[in-house]
């Protein structure tokens, strides 16, 4: 009995040296793992509000005395009102029709000649825009007659409208292609170029028209 008492507690004595080893062995391994994933990037990984706060930049103190804080007001009204005053400045260019700042559909002389035809032209398709307020008009109001009625008025000034449209482009097309030879004028670009121009309520069209309507362009 003694002699199995010494090999049961020798047995638990040789366990528990070999977990140990083993735990010691782990440990190794992972710290080892650790300082190899460091010294391949040069530095331990930053945590996300650390990244976050580089990417940001520096955040400028909180002002000190109610001068500076005054101070600071005033110079972030007056930035304001530096990007509200360029934003008036390149509206009015881009109304007078400055190819400078213009987006590139709008620019160049063949456009600003199309834009003028267009302009000059007394369109039905000028009230596209109210007939939409009156399509949806019909449709609220529960009156079966009166919704009949719009409804077919609104199909045959949507059938007139697309019809002079077709119009418009081709015309709007020739006469550029006429007055500028050396121009590349694609039909479809101009074309639907008119078309959406000869939609736009007058006063909102951009840039706004050069010529009255009902004026010749040459």
């Amino acid at each position: 009995m003694k002699f199995l008492r010494r090999g049961t507690a020798s047995s638990e004595s040789t366990d528990a040296s070999v977990s140990d080893a083993t735990e010691e062995r782990e440990s190794v391994v992972v710290g080892e793992r650790v300082r190899s994933q460091t010294a391949g990037k040069g530095r331990p990984t930053p945590s996300r509000r650390d990244a976050e706060g580089k990417k940001r930049g520096p955040v400028a103190p909180a002002p000190k005395t109610q001068r500076e804080a005054i101070k600071r007001a005033k110079s972030l009204r007056g930035s304001k009102e530096e990007r509200r005053n360029a934003s008036a400045d390149r509206r009015k260019r881009m109304m007078a029709g400055d190819d400078a700042v213009l987006m590139p559909r709008d620019r160049g002389p063949a456009r600003a000649y199309a834009r003028d035809l267009v302009d000059g032209r007394r369109n039905l398709m000028g009230l596209f825009m109210p007939l939409a307020v009156v399509i949806f008009a019909t449709v609220i109001i529960p009156v079966p007659a009166v919704q009949t009625a719009g409804s077919l008025i609104c199909l045959i000034m949507l059938v007139m409208m697309a019809l002079e449209g077709v119009l418009l482009g081709r015309h709007v097309v020739s006469k550029v292609r006429a007055k500028f030879p050396d121009e590349q004028v694609g039909g479809l670009s101009y074309g639907w170029y008119a078309f959406t121009r000869a939609t736009q309520i007058r006063k909102l069209r951009m840039p706004a028209p050069r010529v009255a309507r009902g004026t010749q362009v040459a």
